[in-house]
């Protein structure tokens, strides 16, 4: 897997994904959408990776917004085609735990990415913002569909229209970031938090992230349902086995994600 605007770096089955454009701040173009897009599409077929990290390179910007001169030629008819939704979808949806890791501003459709991910972990110069408003368009990432359903209608609309910023501290009281750690640490918190995930079964994490997900669009009835089926799933399968197993030999278990 090479590519053109990311760094890529494979450890103990944990893929962090880094945008590379330090002379833009980290800023996202058509190409960094096309490439993010398909390490997620190869890395979520790819057996030998278990949890996903998306961080920015430098420490003055997580990825900090859009490419402004490309978007100077952006028409209407280009973003209905939706590349950047479709992208960050794939985040949510990914069937591997992802972890944002957020050095410096996380500003527009970089917000969104990090609105996608499982887990935010901030370092205390982080800041998230949507100021789409303040350019004459809005958010179309997910934006305004994702961050009500993390901080509430309420503030979500501060962001939205009053181009309300978000510090790293705020966010963690808000709901938006899992922890606020100083700068120095962001890497080694979220590996940290990567390594707990490794150590829980790959199986009951995929269905567990797929249901936790389908509980915003659903009602309870067939949430629980669903439920059901999940934990059915699991019960049946080659890692509930060795979990238990595991458990009583007081040893690590060995999990194959069956």
């Amino acid at each position: 897997m090479q590519y053109k605007n990311f760094l890529l770096r494979i450890q103990n089955k944990v893929a962090v994904f880094m945008i590379n454009r330090p002379e833009s701040r980290n800023a996202m173009n058509t190409e960094c959408w096309q490439e993010l897009g398909q390490f997620l599409d190869e890395v979520d077929q790819n057996d030998n990776i278990q949890v996903i990290v998306i961080t920015g390179a430098g420490d003055k910007a997580f990825i900090a917004g859009a490419d402004l001169k490309a978007l100077q030629g952006r028409t209407g008819v280009e973003a209905l085609y939706g590349l950047g939704q479709k992208v960050v979808r794939k985040i949510e949806e990914s069937s591997k735990p992802v972890i944002a890791a957020i050095n410096g501003l996380a500003f527009g459709g970089r917000c969104e990415i990090a609105l996608a991910c499982d887990i935010r972990i901030a370092a205390d110069n982080a800041a998230f913002g949507l100021p789409e408003t303040s350019l004459g368009i809005l958010p179309g990432c997910g934006g305004t569909q994702r961050l009500s359903k993390l901080i509430g209608l309420g503030r979500a609309k501060e962001v939205i229209l009053a181009g309300r910023v978000i510090s790293a501290q705020e966010a963690v009281q808000f709901g938006l970031a899992y922890k606020c750690v100083p700068q120095a640490e962001l890497m080694k918190e979220t590996m940290a938090v990567a390594d707990t995930m490794m150590q829980k079964g790959p199986l009951a994490l995929r269905l567990s992230k797929r249901l936790v997900g389908a509980s915003l669009s659903t009602d309870q009835e067939t949430g629980m349902l669903l439920e059901l089926i999940g934990l059915s799933m699991t019960l049946d399968s080659a890692d509930k086995a060795e979990g238990i197993e595991a458990f009583f030999a007081k040893r690590k278990p060995i999990y194959k994600g069956r």
